[in-house]
């Protein structure tokens, strides 16, 4: 059954990103004075008018050039696992998009999303690693250090374009739109050039759109409820389901999920990071409600039998090995005092 079509401003532009048609060239006049604004604010950083924030262990950056997700969180959560399995203690920062706090705090494991953001609170629910929010990555940064000082990496969830806090390593990933059109905002999807010098690059879809390492992407074989509980989704075969999903592209959640042999008898997009806060689960029916894992931290709230379905997502071999390479020679070299500010020590 073929995915409805995303409609309004939204949908075109979408559409319009992936070739350069009369509506992206209407835009790109725009999208220039997009790159010459952003390319203002590398250079205040890159000459110290703008400071950069250097702290006193390395800071592992995972980003994207692309508006809309690319798999970063999933990677994030990867990385993590790799760093725990051996033996390094790792923390996460984030900004917390679509939170309703300003300040820089904690993520708990009861935090609501609301306060913290949905993928924070996924990580840490799905990691157990310290996990701190701000408006300011830096900021989020110290108050990781100041709270667990025996830290030893820091990643950050996005980011790749916040130039005030240093970075040791840039991760950038793609999923199978590559860069679209090739344009910038809001002609195309690039926040900003490319190709533009990174440390890796990893393509979280199933067709590469250029070179760079891979990663395996697949459903987990169970799905879980509030309570703890799960069930086979060998067994949820043959019976009508309702799939939500409030993520960048939730018609490939459906599309795995016809994958796995399920019938949906409804899907329901909404948009990214969508906070559940008032939502019903639509009439016609009392079917089973199957979502993300990323949805269920806000919608089990509400629905606490909502079935959620983790992403497993494994990195291939030689990229752990080449990450690992990165981090060792950064965790080798003498290290700064934390906190210490340093002007136009930037490589991005």
């Amino acid at each position: 059954m073929p995915e409805p079509r995303r409609h309004g401003v939204q949908g075109a532009l979408l559409r319009a990103w992936t070739r350069r048609g009369a509506l992206a060239w209407l835009l790109w006049p725009a999208s220039v004075l997009f790159g010459l604004l952003s390319a203002l604010r590398r250079a205040l950083y890159r000459t110290g008018v703008f400071q950069v924030h250097r702290i006193g262990v390395p800071v592992v950056v995972v980003g994207n050039v692309v508006a809309g997700g690319a798999g970063k969180t999933p990677l994030v959560m990867a990385l993590v696992k790799h760093l725990q399995g051996r033996g390094l203690a790792v923390g996460v920062v984030s900004r917390g998009h679509g939170r309703r706090s300003l300040d820089c705090r904690e993520v708990l494991p009861g935090s609501p999303p609301s306060e913290v953001g949905d993928e924070p609170a996924l990580v840490k629910r799905a990691t157990g690693a310290p996990v701190f929010v701000a408006s300011r990555r830096a900021e989020a940064a110290a108050g990781l250090l100041a709270a667990h000082p025996a830290t030893r990496v820091i990643i950050c969830d996005d980011g790749l374009q916040h130039y005030a806090l240093h970075r040791d390593i840039e991760i950038c990933a793609f999923d199978d739109r590559g860069i679209g059109n090739g344009l910038l905002l809001p002609a195309g999807p690039l926040r900003e050039p490319w190709p533009r010098p990174v440390d890796l690059v990893l393509h979280t879809g199933a067709q590469p759109a250029f070179a760079g390492f891979t990663a395996q992407r697949a459903l987990a074989t169970q799905a879980a409820r509030a309570d703890g509980s799960r069930v086979a989704l060998s067994e949820l075969r043959g019976q009508p389901l309702r799939a939500v999903a409030a993520i960048a592209r939730p018609e490939a959640f459906f599309s795995m999920l016809r994958a796995q042999g399920l019938s949906l008898a409804d899907t329901v997009a909404l948009p990214d990071h969508y906070d559940f806060d008032g939502w019903s689960r639509p009439d016609g029916g009392d079917c089973p409600l199957i979502c993300t894992e990323k949805d269920a931290v806000k919608l089990w709230r509400i629905q606490p039998d909502a079935l959620a379905v983790a992403l497993q997502f494994s990195p291939e071999p030689a990229f752990l090995a080449a990450f690992d390479a990165l981090l060792d020679a950064k965790l080798s070299s003498k290290p700064v005092s934390a906190r210490e500010s340093i002007h136009g020590q930037q490589t991005s």
